[in-house]
């Protein structure tokens, strides 16, 4: 595996990745926001951008699993794990309750960093003292100990 070939092929990734979002308006909180808002002023143009994510992944995965490796690795990393747990259901629920709340979820938000610096830097913190708690929790459910 050359480094140089997987770094610009994640670079170019990140880039054809950000330019999407921000063509189809995903890093605009406020455009997330009223596609979320379905009883008030419901803008239904992020319908395309979703219907276009799963679509893509959905042809493309079985073109690319027909090759035994993928082109810059010597394996592909594909999740073993098909069982729903308590932890997944509420991770998911929490991240769609903050999506709800903010209007970004983490790629969009990074992205959004090219237009705005102060909504998505306390949102990226947010997340990210999330993601520090969801490791504390655990952890302090082990130890029996009252909160």
């Amino acid at each position: 595996m050359n480094r140089a070939a997987t770094a610009a092929a994640w670079a170019i990734s990140g880039v054809v990745f950000g330019a999407g979002l921000s063509l189809s308006g995903m890093i605009n909180p406020r455009k997330v926001l009223a596609f979320l808002d379905v009883t008030g002023a419901w803008d239904p143009t992020l319908v395309l951008v979703m219907v276009a994510a799963v679509a893509t992944p959905m042809i493309l995965f079985r073109v690319v699993l027909r090759r035994e490796t993928p082109f810059l690795d010597s394996r592909f990393y594909l999740p073993t794990r098909r069982d729903l747990d308590a932890r997944l259901i509420g991770g998911a629920a929490l991240f769609g309750v903050g999506w709800g709340i903010a209007g970004y979820c983490p790629g969009p938000a990074i992205a959004a960093f090219s237009v705005d610096l102060r909504e998505p830097a306390i949102f990226c913190a947010a997340m990210i003292a999330g993601m520090y708690l969801s490791d504390l929790v655990p952890q302090w459910r082990a130890s029996g100990q009252p909160a």
